[in-house]
């Protein structure tokens, strides 16, 4: 047989294989374990499945695997002859060198011959395996064998030539074939299995749900055409039946084969759970409910249904008479799943969904109706559609305008307006316009027309022609800060008209009585032309920023633009002629109005117009108050109803139904109306009154030494300049400080609402104490299905079954926080409750509530004096506990003597023993029948015992002879010490016995059942009873970890809470959780464990000291790691890398807190489904029973699936860096563990194309099987879902086809979860069932989160409080009675169905939708969506932990609140509100950056001002006038510095401690934050949010950045600390400090009062807190060493140079170039805006050079003229200095240092003679610096906005060199406190203490941490160095 390979590989294998000469590359893993499918490059992934089969037959038949093998090589070689495809070489040849080697290792094991040994293996395997395992096997197991046998056959054909192959092996080959089909790999549901079937198949719900996809009964054949050229097997695949009515669509459409397998399942779970719910338990059907797929049509085409009334087409969900409606609706229903399933990125545009789907089910309806019904009368198909048909003509042309569109934004750096983002192309689908594309799409059409780039090249040739761009939908996001007030006008414009109606009030009068006043009032009424103003500039807005628009936009919209424009217009005219028309002895512009209309004058005309002009108002405000008609208004079709819908507000798909019931809207009006006013009254007394009076005196003030140039001195100007400078703080701080009135009445309102909510109820376990007994109550009622009215009382049954299943998931949870070393074993057991309470008369309680209540009652008995029996039993009975104790230990012990005793007679003593004390208590003797005083003897023994029992067995003699002995002892002090007649009772014993064995009592007692020991419910009882005699004081404490504290607290209070009743596991929404992956830590491996830092310190290490307590836990729980036993070494690495990954933000970690998910539902299930004798027995036979097992795991499936995106997983699998190999084997472990987890990721793969490789990219989901992954289902995409949008979104769209269920919770990979917290996720589900009082249900419920990285350091307690408040009191808030709450993240829970039909659950656009998930929360509500919060249940939730990190996450926020701002959703929501709501909506999202931006810009506007009145003499002036009461002009001044300490904001934290923790906790929390610097963070990162947000909107730059979620305990060099803050913090420190220290020196000869400090005080505190701070909170930041170390880092990094790929952390250059990368792609007017702010540093030079000595007090303009001829003289000495360092810096050195000594010589000269002759003085010095520094760095940054003039002009080496000067500067005036500072130990000490306070309140040693001295004690085991 001729060789099929180029490298000379024989066809036979049995023949020596021989190869030509090749280089043998070293492939990673050869000589591992790694599988060879698993090292498979890209573009051969279909011979996997062969390789798979080699490894699984290897041991079986090594032979046999090697011709596996062989045929993999053959199929390689043949797919790639040339080996071109990445990888593919190196494979081949790996492979070629096993093959050789296996070839000599391996023989045939049944005969002689290959071909004969694969046949009668074959044969074999058929028998053994497929024959006899289709009826007794599971599916699973099934359909790995038959794709083995499928494979050997392959192989099978391959070996033996067809015309031996006998008949008998052709016959195995067509039945596996036939098996393939029914055992195929599944996710949930093996549909066609036969023979053993799962659980989950023989629910009545999934066999109905089948049954009726399955009815495809009356359809027409599909259709199939005879065309040339298609193989035969093609077209019998074509020709074969269809099972169900997918399969049809599949046949007509052209679906993918894994589309339409991963759409059937996901419909039978869906109806599936739907329809339970409407049955009982116990009914067996096999017909779906006739209202389930009702229910189900409405939910998926409710989007549509509107989308078509919205547009004014008929729906095409048609009914064909005569046709089976059931089936019809069915096919419609899966037909939308499939399109969504395939839709790739254009899942993000729902109503292009529906344009789809409304076409096709068009043509549905004509196939049903056997009528040709395409759009343009010709037939959509000319073939019968193949697998990829719908996604190539339907998808990919839609996928490619996108992607073109992506490329245009140049990776974020062009303009919004310039390219169309995914709201753009969708909403294209909201106008009629749409419907012009035809069906099929007429690719010629606008809507696929793009200018920018040519067709790509696998597109077809008519599918573009490249014409004129395509202009935006709607909306163009401009960048301009004029988006804040264009989306809320309506705040600035009454804000507006507040301030001028309060201004003219406090002018005019002075008290709010002269608003009273006629002609004060007059007055006032011209806040409305101002606000006839404001509405004109409105509508100018509407107009520019809607321009690049107006093409796409309707003529209604456009003349809508127009009349609003021109009715603005005709009010701005009207109403100030109105007004001058009642004005008497007019003046100025008002003359002028009078004069012009003289004619009409009347005075009641101005009245009429505002009457006129507030008519619309009028009408708003009553359609506000009845929210129905607001409804009803919206829905209307009446012409005029249509038409003042039109005026009111633009017609738009979305943002309608938007109103609020009554009752919320009376509460959130009240909160607003209350919070305006307090901030009104306090704007007017505080701030505007107080400065009227100084104002009027300032501007008649006649100033007679003006100390700077005046410009206009014949121009009276009343001092504008001084008011300016004064009233420019205060209306900003106007403008800004109801964002502080909204901190303090949210944190007011939060607190009493969360009291109501019962939040705090138990705060500490010793509160849980006194209440415990009614949590199992508490439990049952919330918790627990009940089948009868809950108000009628329990019957004692019910109430013991109630508390048994309390102690069943109360163990559950225990054990849980055991296995997280929470807790040790000995907490465990007094946190247990009995498995079993029923043989116990009393509630058996955990052994912690009854610590020490039997020593006490002991001793209580034991000093008892009173001779009564009742009054001791009623001081036992009035503590309960100690009740429930005392009688749980009689019957107890009890029971544990007398089943111990196998003798009768000895038996005979335990029952009259027992006896006598029951007659005694019951007949009141047994003060007078027992000695009190001898139970503690009694006691003492009964320990040892119990100890006895309690011990390892080692030998069974011994063991059983100390046993013995102790119980005759205790039987002997019964009987003899404390029972007066116990004789009697061993007497009578003797004489019933009658045996002369038993004639002394040392013989009784000896025949025990040690057996009874060994046993599981008798060691509990008898651990249990030793706990309850042992244990002391020492409980009260248990557990002594904190968090296990907080678990067990937050679970028993969240028990009183309201929430909704549990619904039985098979009634409750299905749920599905989503975690989006990319490249994070999955499980850390051993070498990172024991990797150190700089200082010496691993990870294992640091958390081994973070968490002492846990790790001792750990080696309790892990025993073989403390002994480090060798043998064990693996598995303790493994357990190590665990607990270690499980205390970090890890996805093990997260995928592990899910999975209480599951677990709780199969402890559901069999609480509700065993019978009650199961319950109360503890499930003694639950673990152990296969069928228990099966069907709770069955309904766990159905109910709930995990899927993970790990969106690289298979680049991962295919890499060659060690990381990438880990984070794989990690996560295919994590499937191995969990066998319900999911994992879909995308799948990049190449083909040959005409010689040419082709990347190919599919949607995958796999989950784990044996030791690898399986693959489950392949969807084809039209192209890289990550090119178009942001990364996250796209990741989480890829993988939102995986999930199922009627419910989707978004879960970050740096979550956690807890098991007592998954229990009530059923309660949570069932909110969305819940209707409200506008007869919505919610969309989107929101969940609390625990911060658990608080305990680290400072910092992360900082962030952990700043998060908490928001999660909590924040969320609490917005959600109710704001009715703003959005989707702030994770782990908000989604109405799934909702929200996959209206774009999915965030959106992608780049860079606009940086901020993904809030645009989840924004679609929702504008979609007609509800968003709640709910705080009986919580997921845990990791946060960033180091400072830089902490910045890198508050820029990325700010970034995105930027981009925010100049979204289409923002302006919506803005408009869309009423007025309240729109407030509440401002104030929570942009409004609070923008106030953090204004808290800035007062500063700076403050400063500058204050400068402004220095230097011109203007402030000595006003204070040294006696008719100004300067000190109220202060104080009135001073105002602005209360809001910049930012102390109200902290409100919210010290409230929802006070409020969780008790107000005691909550004020020493924050004294000790305030001591631990918590301001300084705080105020840091204000500058932090002012900066990144105020950058954003006025130039981009937004981008994701990667936060870290490490361990932080490493320093950062001050290299790195200067590159992250220069331009965000140091050079904005360094300007203010500037001002302040000019402020200070010019003004302090004439000041008297101390009052201008405290004006000041905060902003040298914003001051030090921007320059200092990131050195403050950096750890080992003033250690000497490190200082030193830090220094020459940094001169090093300013000295290299920069160019072409050299990092920016390399060399200062390329990070300069990189800081001004934003002023690249700016526009013009981001330029000029830069430009215009710099002119600020211009002021210095001019202020400063008149008050210079050598001015000798000249205020000519001549003064400040001369002062420019410095920075003249500097422009070319820099140049000189520039070209001779370039030029002749390396040949010429002596020249270049002549010229520097020439240019020093010629400064020495110039300043003597300014000196001696011009009397330049010292002070005049540094004068100068301060004066010419700011200057030098306006030219910079004037240079840097000019950057492409300058180097046209070839002056930006100069600008370079400037640049490089002023960085040495900073550089070295930061760096000099640090090493002053660092100069000092104790002040490293001192941070220290500082950063890890928290850590040493828990007795850790940080200090040896950071110093790396890691000395071995008794905590670690391990060795560390």
């Amino acid at each position: 047989m001729a060789s099929s390979s180029g490298t000379g590989l024989s066809r036979t294998p049995s023949r020596r294989i021989t190869r030509a000469q090749t280089m043998l590359v070293d492939f990673p893993n050869e000589d591992s374990t790694t599988a060879d499918s698993e090292l498979l490059p890209s573009s051969l992934a279909s011979i996997a499945p062969i390789l798979r089969v080699a490894d699984a037959i290897e041991k079986d038949n090594p032979r046999v695997a090697f011709l596996c093998r062989f045929l993999a090589y053959e199929k390689a070689h043949v797919m790639d002859r040339a080996s071109s495809g990445r990888g593919v070489r190196q494979f081949k040849t790996y492979l070629l060198h096993r093959l050789e080697r296996e070839e000599e290792e391996t023989k045939p094991m049944h005969a002689r011959s290959d071909t004969r040994e694969i046949q009668m293996y074959y044969k074999q395997f058929y028998l053994k395996n497929v024959a006899d395992g289709q009826y007794t096997k599971k599916p699973e197991e099934m359909a790995k064998i038959c794709q083995i046998a499928s494979v050997l056959y392959d192989v099978l054909r391959t070996v033996v030539p067809v015309d031996r192959v006998d008949d008998e092996t052709r016959r195995f080959a067509k039945e596996v074939e036939k098996m393939k089909e029914r055992f195929e790999h599944y996710n949930i549901l093996p549909l066609y299995a036969v023979g053993v079937k799962p659980a989950i198949m023989e629910l009545p719900e999934i066999k109905a749900a089948l049954r009726a996809i399955q009815n495809v009964e009356g359809l027409p054949v599909p259709r199939v055409h005879n065309t040339f050229n298609v193989p035969d097997d093609i077209l019998q695949e074509r020709e074969k039946p269809v099972n169900d009515v997918l399969d049809w669509l599949s046949s007509n459409f052209g679906f993918q084969r894994g589309n339409v397998a991963n759409q059937r399942e996901h419909l039978i779970l869906l109806l599936a759970n739907i329809d339970v719910r409407k049955r009982e338990i116990s009914e067996d059907y096999t017909a779906l409910n006739a209202g389930t797929i009702q229910i189900l049509m409405h939910k998926i085409f409710n989007n549509y249904l509107s989308w078509c009334n919205y547009l004014r087409h008929t729906t095409h969900l048609r009914l064909p008479i005569g046709c089976n409606r059931q089936q019809l609706e069915l096919i419609y229903i899966s037909l939308y799943l499939l399109i969504w399933g395939e839709a790739s990125n254009i899942r993000f545009m729902p109503e292009c969904l529906c344009y789809i789907f409304h076409n096709m089910a068009n043509e549905v309806y004509g196939i049903l109706s056997n009528i040709a019904l395409p759009v343009n009368g010709d037939t959509y198909q000319t073939a019968a559609p193949d697998d990829e048909s719908f996604l190539r003509n339907v998808i990919t042309p839609i996928y490619n305008v996108l992607r073109r569109e992506a490329r245009s934004n140049k990776g974020g750096k062009a303009s919004h307006s310039k390219w169309r983002n995914y709201d753009d192309l969708n909403e294209y689908f909201w106008s009629g316009k749409c419907f012009k594309l035809g069906w099929p799409m007429n690719l010629e059409a606008d809507f696929f027309l793009h200018s920018d780039e040519l067709p790509f090249a696998n597109q077809r040739n008519n599918q573009v022609t490249v014409r004129k761009r395509k202009l935006k939908e709607n909306f163009v996001e401009a960048r301009t800060f004029w988006h804040l007030y264009r989306s809320f006008d309506r705040m600035w414009i009454f804000f507006t008209m507040a301030f001028q109606a309060m201004l003219i009030v406090a002018w005019n009068s002075g008290s709010l009585r002269g608003f009273f006043d006629k002609d004060i009032f007059r007055k006032v009424l011209t806040i409305f032309i101002t606000a006839a103003f404001l509405n004109f500039l409105q509508a100018i807005l509407d107009i520019i920023f809607s321009f690049n628009a107006w093409r796409s936009l309707k003529i209604s919209q456009i003349l809508r633009y127009l009349l609003k424009f021109a009715v603005a217009a005709f009010w701005v005219v009207v109403l100030p002629i109105g007004y001058s028309s009642s004005v008497k002895n007019p003046t100025g512009l008002v003359r002028f109005f009078s004069n012009w209309i003289h004619d009409w004058q009347n005075e009641s005309l101005y009245n009429y117009c505002i009457a006129i002009y507030l008519i619309p108002n009028i009408l708003a405000a009553i359609v506000f108050l009845l929210p129905p008609l607001w409804k009803t208004m919206e829905r209307s079709n009446w012409r005029i109803i249509t038409l003042i819908m039109w005026w009111a507000q633009p017609k738009l798909y979305v943002g309608r139904n938007m109103q609020e019931d009554f009752l919320s809207l009376m509460k959130y009006t009240m909160f607003w109306i209350l919070l305006l006013i307090s901030k009104l009254a306090f704007s007017y007394y505080v701030e505007i009154l107080p400065l009227v009076e100084p104002t009027k005196i300032i501007m008649d003030l006649h100033v007679d030494d003006y100390q700077l140039h005046e410009f206009f001195l014949e121009v009276k100007t009343h001092n504008i300049g001084v008011v300016i400078a004064i009233w420019s703080p205060i209306v900003l701080v106007y403008f800004m400080d109801a964002q502080i009135w909204y901190a303090i009445f949210s944190t007011l309102f939060g607190g009493i609402y969360g009291a109501f909510r019962h939040l705090g109820e138990i705060q500490t376990l010793e509160m849980l104490r006194s209440r415990f007994e009614s949590v199992p109550i508490a439990f049952c009622q919330r918790l627990v299905p009940y089948h009868h009215n809950r108000k009628r009382p329990l019957d004692e049954a019910t109430e013991r079954k109630n508390i048994a299943i309390f102690s069943l998931v109360w163990n559950k949870f225990i054990l849980s926080m055991r296995m997280q070393d929470l807790i040790n074993n000995r907490d465990r057991d007094l946190l247990l409750v009995p498995s079993s309470s029923s043989d116990v008369s009393v509630v058996q309680w955990p052994p912690f509530l009854l610590a020490s209540k039997i020593p006490i009652a002991l001793d209580m008995a034991k000093d008892f004096k009173k001779k009564d029996d009742a009054d001791l039993l009623k001081n036992i009975a009035a503590d309960e506990y100690m009740h429930s104790a005392v009688i749980e230990c009689y019957e107890t012990l009890r029971d544990i003597i007398y089943n111990l005793l196998e003798d009768e007679a000895d038996k005979i003593i335990v029952r009259k023993i027992c006896y006598e004390v029951e007659i005694s208590i019951q007949q009141q003797r047994f003060l007078a029948n027992f000695r009190m005083s001898r139970l503690r003897a009694l006691s003492n023994r009964l320990d040892k015992f119990l100890g006895i029992l309690r011990s390892d067995m080692e030998d069974d003699v011994t063991y059983r002879s100390k046993i013995i002995n102790v119980l005759q002892d205790i039987m002997q002090i019964i009987t003899q010490d404390v029972m007066v007649n116990g004789s009697e009772i061993i007497g009578r014993a003797h004489l019933n016995g009658g045996n002369a064995q038993y004639d002394t009592k040392e013989q009784r007692f000896e025949k025990i059942n040690i057996g009874l020991i060994q046993q599981k419910m008798w060691r509990e009882k008898i651990n249990r009873l030793y706990f309850l005699l042992t244990v002391k004081e020492s409980a009260i404490n248990v557990p002594p970890n904190p968090e296990a504290r907080r678990r067990i607290t937050f679970f028993a209070n969240s028990l009183f809470m309201t929430m909704p009743c549990a619904p039985k596991v098979r009634d409750m929404l299905s749920f599905s959780v989503l975690t989006p992956y990319y490249k994070e830590d999955v499980l850390f491996s051993y070498e990172e464990l024991h990797k150190e830092n700089e200082d010496g310190i691993s990870i294992l290490f640091y958390l081994q000291r973070i968490y002492p307590d846990e790790w001792d836990n750990f080696l309790e729980r892990v025993p073989s790691v403390a002994t480090k036993n060798k043998n064990d070494e693996p598995q303790n690495n493994e357990e190590i890398r665990k607990w270690v990954s499980y205390r970090g933000q890890t996805l093990s970690r997260t995928v592990r807190g899910m999975m209480y998910y599951r677990q709780a539902l199969e402890l559901q299930y069999c609480l509700e489904f065993s019978e009650d004798s199961a319950i109360l027995g503890g499930f003694p036979d639950f673990e152990d029973d296969p069928k228990y097992i099966q069907q709770a795991q069955a309904l766990a499936n159905m109910k709930f699936t995990y899927v993970v995106s790990c969106q690289l997983y298979g680049a991962q699998k295919n890499s060659f860096d060690a990381r990438d190999r880990n984070c794989y084997l990690n996560i295919l472990n994590l499937m191995l563990t969990y066998p319900s987890l999911r994992v879909a990721y995308i799948d990049e793969t190449e083909e040959m194309v005409n010689g040419r490789s082709q990347k190919l990219y599919y949607s995958v989901l796999v989950k784990g099987s044996e030791k690898l992954d399986e693959e489950l289902y392949r969807i084809k995409l039209p192209g890289p879902p990550s090119a178009i949008g942001e990364g996250k979104p796209e990741n989480q769209n890829h993988a939102i086809i995986f999930t199922r269920g009627e419910a989707l919770q978004t879960i970050d990979m740096n979550q956690d979860n807890y098991f007592e917290e998954a229990y009530k996720m059923r309660n949570v589900l069932e909110e969305f069932l819940r209707s409200h009082r506008n007869e919505r249900r919610p969309s989107i419920l929101g969940l609390r989160e625990n911060i658990f990285t608080g305990s680290v350091s400072s910092l992360a307690w900082f962030m952990s409080n700043q998060e908490t408040s928001f999660v909590t009191i924040g969320q609490r808030i917005l959600a109710n009675p704001l009715r703003v709450r959005f989707h702030y993240g994770h782990p908000d829970i989604f109405d799934r169905i909702f929200h996959v039909t209206r774009g999915g659950i965030s959106k992608a656009s780049k860079i606009i939708n940086l901020s993904e998930d809030i645009f989840a929360g924004f679609n929702s509500t504008l979609r007609g969506g509800y968003v709640t919060h709910h705080e009986y249940i919580q997921v845990g939730k990791g946060r960033d932990v180091g400072m830089n990190h902490i910045s890198a996450f508050e820029a990325k926020v700010a970034n995105g609140n930027g981009e925010l701002t100049l979204s289409r959703d923002v302006y919506r929501l803005g408009h869309r509100f009423d007025f309240y709501r729109m407030l509440s909506f401002y104030f929570t999202t942009v409004g609070f950056y923008f106030s953090s931006m204004v808290t800035v810009l007062t500063v700076y506007v403050f400063l500058y001002g204050r400068l402004y009145m220095v230097m011109s003499g203007l402030e000595e002036e006003i204070l040294e006038n006696a008719t100004i009461h300067s000190k109220a002009l202060e104080e009135a001044l001073a105002i602005q510095c209360v809001f910049q300490l930012g102390l109200l904001l902290v409100l919210p934290m010290v409230m929802e401690i006070g409020l969780e923790k008790g107000f005691r906790t909550a004020l020493g929390d924050f004294i000790i934050m305030q001591l631990q610097l918590a301001f300084v963070f705080f105020t840091f990162h204000l500058g932090t949010k002012a900066h990144y947000f105020g950058r954003t909107i006025l130039h981009g730059g937004s981008k994701y950045r990667a936060t870290g979620r490490g361990f932080v305990v490493f320093h950062v060099k001050f290299g790195d600390n200067y590159r992250l803050y220069s331009r965000s913090h140091f050079v904005k420190g360094l300007e203010l400090l500037i001002l302040l220290v000019l402020y200070e020196v010019y003004g302090e000869s004439y000041r008297s009062s101390s009052l201008h400090m405290f004006v000041t005080v905060s902003m040298w505190f914003l001051v030090g807190s921007w320059l200092l701070a990131p050195f403050v909170f950096n750890p080992s930041g003033f250690d000497w060493q490190k200082t030193l170390d830090d220094w020459t880092d940094w001169k090093m990094w300013m000295g290299n140079r920069g160019g072409i790929g050299i990092h920016p952390n390399k060399s200062w250059e390329s990070w300069w170039e990189e800081e001004q990368e934003h002023l690249k792609f700016t526009n013009i007017r981001g330029r000029l805006l830069e430009i215009i702010l710099a002119f600020r540093f211009f002021v210095y030079q001019y202020g400063i050079v008149y008050h210079l000595d050598i001015a000798d007090h000249s205020k000519s303009i001549l003064v400040y003229g001369l002062s420019w001829l410095v920075m003249l003289t500097a422009v070319p000495v820099l140049k000189i200095v520039t070209v001779g360092r370039r030029r002749f810096g390396a040949d010429f050195q002596l020249m270049f240092r002549i010229i520097k000594a020439f240019l020093f010589l010629g400064f020495l000269s110039v300043m003597t003679v300014l000196f001696v002759v011009r009397g330049l003085t010292i002070s005049d010095l540094f004068a100068a610096i301060l004066a010419f520094l700011p200057t030098g760095w306006a030219i910079l940054l004037v240079g840097q906005a000019l950057r492409p003039m300058l180097k046209c002009l070839k002056l930006w080496d100069e600008m370079k060199e400037l640049a490089r000067a002023y960085e040495y500067i900073m550089g070295l005036i930061l760096f000099m406190p640090l090493a002053i500072l660092s100069w000092f130990p104790f002040v490293s000490g001192f941070q220290t203490r500082l950063l890890f306070s928290q850590a040493f309140s828990r007795g850790l040693h940080i200090s040896m941490i950071l110093a790396g001295r890691k000395e071995e004690d008794n905590i670690s085991p391990i060795k560390h160095a």
